[in-house]
């Protein structure tokens, strides 16, 4: 800081910024990438995912507040994800894995895919006999 005259405001906006500062987090959680969460200190160690349910992965790491990182591995036809996460969040990740796959699983046993239930209600209409149309221009039919 550098100033001619020190006033109040002068001293109170130094101390504003000086407090942000050092109450401000030094490290990144959540989502981030291999490099950085490496930084961090720790082992790491990762786990597969295919692509469809990673973003109700990243879901249930925010609520567990899991440092992880996610890697796509484009080997495979549907691309799978590798999730790289610390050795001391190991705790936590077991938990939100118990979570994200009673979700998985919840989901693939209550839903239905819609044109089924489509063809479902095509064949019951079908079933369902309609009226022979007898009019003829000019007559009216109760």
């Amino acid at each position: 800081m550098r100033t001619t005259k020190l006033t109040g405001n002068v001293l109170a906006k130094a101390m504003q910024a000086f407090y942000k500062k050092a109450t401000s987090p030094s490290q990144k959680h959540g989502k981030q990438s291999v490099k950085s969460l490496a930084k961090q200190g720790g082992s790491l160690e990762s786990v597969e995912i295919s692509g469809d349910n990673i973003g109700s992965f990243k879901k249930v790491a925010r609520k567990y507040n899991i440092d992880f990182a996610l890697q796509k591995d484009n080997s495979q036809a549907p691309p799978n994800w590798v999730v790289f996460f610390k050795a001391k969040d190991s705790k936590a990740l077991e938990s939100a894995f118990k979570e994200f796959s009673r979700n998985v699983l919840k989901q693939k046993s209550i839903k239905t895919p819609i044109l089924d239930k489509l063809n479902k209600f095509k064949e019951k209409v079908a079933a369902i006999a309609s009226p022979a149309k007898t009019k003829e221009k000019g007559e009216i039919s109760i």
